[in-house]
């Protein structure tokens, strides 16, 4: 690990207390995280950084469990199960603090492209891409006008209304490799139409990754289309 790798570690792992200190006090977290609170509160309060061993446990032990506590604690599912997760996709800086945490939680190669559809799954991906230091995609329903090649994903849904979302073509080279993100994966067919479109660009799944999984059926259609890793933040 160089220095910048060093520092950047650091300072995800005291982000990652902030967010925990906002609803705690310094002694529930010292007995949560197993650390002195006086040095907490100079992590906390940016008087002095954490070792790299002890800046590694808090992200990679603590830092998805609080995580996926705190999205826990945003999402509002409705009496007919609708999803509401309004309150973390608007959230940027929330989500930039995940996506170091989401990479190393499930080891995804590092991506030439994350890919995600229009238009909730945005500001993860950008996250995402912002991490890995690469580009940033996302398909839409509708063609742009001044783009004269697309790839083009097409599904019939049971309710008998057709899906179909576009993506320059220019985004995607053939042999990259594409992580597939979401803000929500349900039934999967935004994720089928997704990997349809890596699949035609003659590209490589990275992997498929939701910040929240409304039931199984989502999960396991993606595991039927790659063997990349999948996963999800939370299941509701």
């Amino acid at each position: 690990m160089n220095r910048a790798e060093k520092a950047a570690l650091q300072l995800r792992a005291v982000d990652v207390l902030r967010m925990l200190k906002e609803t705690r006090t310094y002694d529930e977290l010292a007995a949560e995280t197993g650390l002195p609170a006086g040095d907490l509160n100079r992590y906390v309060n940016g008087h002095v950084l954490p070792g790299t061993e002890r800046a590694r446990e808090v992200v990679d032990e603590l830092g998805r469990e609080a995580l996926a506590d705190e999205l826990g604690a945003r999402i509002r599912v409705d009496d007919e199960g609708y999803v509401d997760n309004t309150a973390t996709v608007f959230d940027q800086p929330f989500l930039d603090l995940a996506a170091p945490i989401v990479a190393n939680a499930y080891e995804f190669d590092r991506p030439d492209v994350v890919l995600t559809a229009a238009t909730d799954g945005i500001t993860l991906a950008s996250a995402l891409a912002s991490y890995y230091g690469t580009r940033c995609a996302y398909a839409k329903k509708t063609k742009e006008t001044a783009v004269e090649e697309f790839i083009e994903a097409r599904e019939r849904l049971q309710s008998g209304i057709e899906l179909t979302y576009y993506l320059p073509a220019a985004a995607i080279d053939a042999g990259e490799s594409v992580l597939v993100v979401d803000d929500l994966i349900r039934s999967g067919e935004t994720q089928e139409l997704l990997l349809d479109i890596v699949e035609t660009a003659d590209a490589d799944v990275a992997g498929v990754f939701a910040l929240i999984a409304a039931g199984d059926d989502g999960i396991e259609r993606a595991r039927d289309r790659t063997d990349a890793p999948i996963g999800s933040l939370v299941s509701v």
